[in-house]
């Protein structure tokens, strides 16, 4: 053995390729233990919203590492978890009544998808299918692969995952089709659709107008199948309001929120659920609890962490810092030379660049060394380029993220 024993996610050592030290970060700067730098264009994988460190999340932790670090939370709680808890529920939409806590995206989407099946098993009611959009990701588990685009990411994994119904994406010349498989879906009585609001992320920064996915909620709920929003990445903020599903004027019936939670600074993990959810797994009969949990399940150090987010949420003029960088965005992505197809979705921009199609376009790590080497950090998705940095993210910073983008995109040919 040669080298770092780690064994880094989603990365081929057998590439070889340069994974740089990062000794410490603030704001939209990584700082090199060599003395490079790189603005963070991608958020540090889409979880970073205020900025690296941010001061009042940073004390919150330091804080509560002082006071309790763990504890079980089976059958005993704490106050970061009440408080954030009661926080959430207040500033959720009103239906969404109950708080589950784990502590990843992937794990998130996982609890989800047993409420609802546990749902209708606890009701007596014979509904086991779910019901996924095509593209769609929702996490590397075994359930959140299942519900997922099948493909590169997943293939090896095959005999493991459970099969789903799947209805195409709501591409704008063909949206009757996406509703009427999802009609057809649900007509047959599915369990539960599950999407990504207005942004299917790893599946190529695709957008949909809040329109189909007002549309898709009312096909389900005119059949009682539940909806389940994964805003694990459209959340807090990225798509232009605090949930995607504001600007659809809808709310769901489970709600996966991660990333953005703690404003990116350790993992935690929620689903929200309805109160007909919750009451359908209370009963006398422990055989009806609902049967999930990990270790760190609501961490205090993480949940104080997540509430000190949501206080830079109430007092901060986040909403106006989103505003300000989704125009900043729009502008950019537009003017992008070598590209087709820009768009945005709030703090989002994305485009494609011609010559190269799927995951394991040889475009995407040349571009990734590229900004690498001239001080960006950015990771395509295949031949999809996207920009989704830190609020905080300065002109300057963002004029750079641009101008090497451009530049690494003409040295592709």
């Amino acid at each position: 053995m040669s080298g770092s024993p780690i064994w880094h996610p989603f990365t081929q050592h057998g590439l070889a390729e340069e994974i740089p030290l990062v000794a410490r970060a603030e704001d939209a700067l990584l700082h090199g233990d060599d003395g490079r730098q790189w603005i963070d264009a991608i958020s540090s994988w889409w979880v970073t919203t205020h900025g690296h460190c941010h001061p009042r999340i940073m004390a919150a932790i330091a804080e509560q590492a002082g006071r309790l670090d763990q504890l079980i939370f089976a059958g005993w709680t704490h106050e970061p978890a009440e408080q954030l808890a009661a926080e959430l529920v207040g500033m959720m939409p009103a239906s969404l009544t109950r708080v589950f806590f784990s502590d990843s995206g992937s794990t998130s989407v996982e609890v989800a998808l047993k409420m609802a099946l546990g749902y209708w098993a606890n009701r007596g009611e014979e509904r086991h299918r779910i019901v996924v959009m095509e593209h769609s990701y929702h996490g590397d588990t075994i359930g959140a692969m299942s519900v997922g685009h099948r493909g590169v990411f997943n293939r090896t994994y095959a005999p493991l995952l459970f099969d789903v119904a799947t209805v195409p994406f709501p591409h704008a010349d063909a949206v009757q089709v996406t509703y009427d498989a999802l009609e057809a879906a649900c007509s047959a009585g599915a369990a539960a659709f599950i999407v990504e609001p207005l942004v299917l992320g790893s599946g190529g920064m695709l957008v949909y107008p809040p329109a189909v996915l007002a549309e898709l909620r009312r096909i389900c709920a005119a059949h009682g199948t539940l909806f389940i929003a994964d805003e694990v990445m459209t959340g807090w903020g990225r798509t232009g309001t605090l949930l995607a599903c504001e600007q659809a004027g809808i709310v769901p019936d489970l709600l996966c929120l991660s990333k953005g939670l703690t404003g990116g600074s350790v993992p935690l993990a929620v689903t929200l659920a309805t109160e007909p959810i919750y009451a359908a797994h209370l009963s006398p009969d422990r055989a009806k609890m609902f049967f999930h949990s990990s270790s760190y399940t609501a961490n205090p150090l993480a949940c104080a962490a997540a509430a000190a987010n949501l206080a830079v949420w109430r007092e901060e003029p986040v909403a106006e810092r989103v505003a300000d960088l989704a125009a900043r965005q729009s502008a950019r992505i537009v003017a992008l030379p070598g590209v087709e197809n820009p768009r945005t979705c709030g703090t989002i921009a994305a485009a494609e660049v011609p010559g190269g199609e799927g995951y394991l376009a040889t475009l995407a790590p040349r571009l990734s060394a590229f900004a690498r080497d001239h001080g960006v950090l950015l990771r395509p998705l295949g031949n999809t380029v996207y920009v989704m940095p830190p609020y905080c993210i300065t002109e300057a910073q963002l004029d750079r993220v641009y101008e090497v983008m451009a530049e690494g995109i003409a040295q592709l040919d």
